[in-house]
């Protein structure tokens, strides 16, 4: 086939359907590579225990995270010594550094959004903001609104505290938003920041670690609305579910303290996600109705390995455990979950649509090829899949999806 700059290959939109039409993201300055994290972690923080430094640097490695972007800095540290303080009273620093950093981040992120939608943020009728990195009021959504420039009639939603499955939570409220409001277009963005959780090593108090070697800060962003075929659309949305698991809300917690948010998560984790997800994942193929079954229920009922999967990478015990459980091919199906983790760390409630957006730019790179080769020499990438997060609670939050990117 012949070259073209600009490759337009979209399955047909169902209407009524709520559907992702762009994404954007951001990051602060700060990066940080994970081959040199242990050395600086320890300067920063004054500390010199072998055993913990040890403990670390295995931690670095099992991770398969190699780099992340991180508010905290050696100059913050330098300014604020008491961040990096055992029993310091922190946390009201904290979250001041941390509203900053949220809001301008996310303001980025929606930018970003914005220009891959092509149209401007006057358009937007709807804010749907998500952060577990803030306590303030009035809170990130209305000062986000602001730092766009929204119109003061724009409704806001916003949802605090629902860490890593916040971003997918966030996406099924704006698709529900979508879907009831005709003509809506619903800004949804997410903000997070270590810093309101961050430490120096300490003994006593081991998940820190797992911190120090896992997570990430950043922005994220996302608009969605229901496409008439008149512009472009990543996926389509086609059924929410959340569900908690009763018995578990203390396996992963934060709390407010002195010094800060101290988080908790318990290594049962991994093994009560794997055991519920099939499950949980059968739940949501019946939103599949009968207006889309030309687009296939029967395919809906294929082997898991027939679709997509969009997994927020909370660590890879996770992603291996949903491998597993699933029948699917290791680091093959997952890949834009293993890459986010790879490049971000877990960033919260950002990290499942750094997957999304990976999965973008595969079927870029896909459709590139479409052009270069004949058309039956390229594989189709999946048009069903799934969104899936899982956060405190354990809260299972998930989306069946269509993708509109051939």
């Amino acid at each position: 086939m012949e070259n073209s700059d600009e490759i337009d290959v979209w399955r047909k939109p169902t209407p009524g359907k709520a559907a992702i039409l762009a994404l954007g993201k951001a990051f602060p300055q700060q990066l940080v590579l994970q081959d040199f994290l242990v050395d600086s972690y320890f300067k920063s923080t004054n500390c010199d225990d072998p055993k913990l430094k040890e403990k670390l640097t295995r931690l670095c490695k099992t991770t398969t995270v190699k780099t992340r972007y991180v508010v905290m800095s050696p100059e913050m540290l330098s300014q604020f010594p008491e961040l990096a303080t055992e029993g310091s009273p922190t946390v009201e620093r904290r979250l001041e550094i941390s509203g900053k950093a949220v809001t301008a981040m996310a303001a980025e992120a929606c930018h970003s959004a914005a220009a891959a939608w092509g149209r401007p943020l006057s358009d937007i009728t709807h804010l749907v903001y998500v952060s577990s990195s803030e306590a303030r009021f009035p809170g990130g959504d209305l000062l986000l609104a602001v730092a766009l420039g929204l119109s003061s009639s724009v409704r806001r939603l916003p949802l605090y505290f629902l860490g890593c499955s916040g971003g997918v939570a966030g996406l099924r409220a704006a698709k529900e938003i979508a879907e009831n409001n005709p003509g809506s277009r619903v800004l949804l963005a997410t903000a997070e920041t270590t810093v309101v959780g961050f430490r120096p090593p300490s003994a006593d108090r081991p998940y820190d670690l797992v911190g120090a070697a896992l997570f990430g800060d950043g922005a994220a962003a996302a608009i969605v609305g229901v496409s008439g075929g008149d512009e472009p659309a990543l996926f389509e949305l086609h059924g929410a579910a959340q569900r908690f698991l009763p018995g578990t809300e203390g396996l992963i917690q934060g709390k407010v303290t002195r010094e800060g948010i101290r988080f908790q998560l318990g290594r049962e984790v991994p093994e009560l996600v794997a055991a519920e997800v099939e499950g949980f994942c059968e739940g949501m193929i019946g939103f599949v109705g009968e207006e889309e079954e030309e687009h296939g229920e029967e395919k809906m009922k294929k082997r898991w390995s027939e679709m997509f999967w969009a997994v927020h990478p909370g660590g890879p015990a996770i992603l291996r455990k949903v491998e597993e459980r699933m029948g699917l091919e290791p680091g093959k199906k997952m890949a834009a979950s293993w890459r986010a983790l790879r490049d971000y760390g877990n960033a919260s409630s950002n990290t499942i649509f750094y997957v999304l957006e990976n999965m973008v730019e595969q079927s870029q790179r896909l459709k590139k090829k479409m052009w270069e080769v004949e058309d039956d020499e390229v594989e189709e990438k999946e048009e069903w899949g799934f969104i899936l997060a899982f956060g405190p609670g354990i809260t299972f939050e998930g989306i069946l999806a269509r993708s509109l990117i051939v």
